[in-house]
């Protein structure tokens, strides 16, 4: 089908933009998909600035390379969760302000209504992100959780974000929620209350990443086959499990690269994912957009690791059949017959 192969840039924003352009050019993608922090995508000065968005246009061309999506992660975890240190890392110092929660997530709501703003004025049409989530630590029911706690969590994100929504829709762009441990849906049946909770309205849908389902037990393809109108975007990221009797999948406290978790992500193809399936899924729900990989494992050199990826996923991506294999024998028989 030959899909445009992107590569986000949200793990390599210690690079420079121009640098990240040469490097993707070089390791062979079609795109980036530009992460609104470091200096890839900055969203006050795509609404201030009258040729901001044609420079990044224009630095991209001359590398030979485009733009699919946008994406808006860090500024979105802070619209729904509970806010506390951890969030001052992430989001921008003009969101953080004094570091009052009432306020950091009016000002993320705000960051994310105009980062829609920008995407129009730069002519993608999705943007990826996150919601962050009031009930994510609610996730094991202990001490006992009345349902209508976790009720109250999904009309918070109606309360929060149909107003962002809102701005989505008039400016003619998808938000793509990153379904993801930590979000408002972090699975399939947790995606059904989310799209429920906005009344499935056409703003919100989807970034398909395989690599959260895969180490939950889920299968990936059950989610494409599940929303196939609402997948707008596809990162590409692998994972792989590892329980030897001593560890589990909640992960023990350990960070990411540490042998003795039960679950990491891998480089695409090193991990247990079967991305086989997964296009056949994809082609099968009709998704035409980026395989955009996400670059992530601890085990191996960034550069060596997208390099391989690119490769990877081109190899990987193969078009539908037009025809039913077994066709030729009708043929057959209508020429005999005639």
């Amino acid at each position: 089908m030959a899909r445009p192969v992107t590569l986000f840039t949200g793990q390599w924003a210690d690079l420079t933009i121009e640098s990240m352009a040469q490097k993707a050019a070089s390791f062979g993608y079609d795109g980036l998909e530009l992460a609104c922090w470091g200096d890839h995508f900055d969203i006050s000065c795509a609404l201030t600035e009258e040729d901001y968005c044609q420079q990044k246009h224009d630095l991209l061309a001359q590398n030979g390379i485009s733009c699919y999506a946008i994406s808006a992660h860090l500024v979105g975890q802070a619209i729904l969760d509970r806010i506390d240190e951890r969030h001052k890392a992430i989001v921008p110092d003009h969101v953080w302000g004094e570091g009052d929660p009432e306020k950091i997530w009016q000002r993320a709501a705000q960051e994310l209504k105009n980062t829609a703003r920008a995407a129009q004025k730069f002519g993608v049409e999705v943007v990826n992100g996150f919601t962050g989530s009031s009930i994510w630590h609610l996730f094991y029911a202990f001490p006992p959780v009345p349902p209508s706690m976790i009720e109250d969590g999904y009309t918070l994100f109606a309360e929060r974000f149909n107003p962002i929504l809102d701005v989505f829709g008039e400016c003619g762009v998808k938000f793509a929620l990153e379904v993801h441990p930590s979000e408002i849906a972090f699975d399939i049946y947790t995606a059904q209350r989310a799209l429920e909770a906005v009344d499935h309205r056409e703003e919100f849908g989807f970034n398909f990443d395989p690599s959260h389902f895969y180490w939950q037990g889920i299968d990936p393809t059950e989610f494409i086959y599940a929303f196939p109108e609402r997948i707008y975007h596809c990162h590409i990221k692998d994972a792989i499990t590892n329980l030897n009797g001593r560890n589990g999948i909640v992960a023990s406290h350990l960070d990411f690269g540490d042998p003795r978790r039960g679950w990491d992500f891998r480089s695409p193809g090193h991990g247990g994912i079967n991305f086989e399936e997964i296009i056949r899924a994809l082609n099968h729900v009709g998704y035409e957009g980026p395989l955009s990989v996400e670059w992530e494992d601890c085990g191996m050199d960034r550069e060596y690791g997208a390099t391989e990826s690119c490769e990877f996923v081109r190899q990987l991506d193969f078009s539908p059949s037009n025809r039913q294999f077994d066709a030729s024998f009708d043929q057959k028989e209508q020429k005999t017959e005639s």
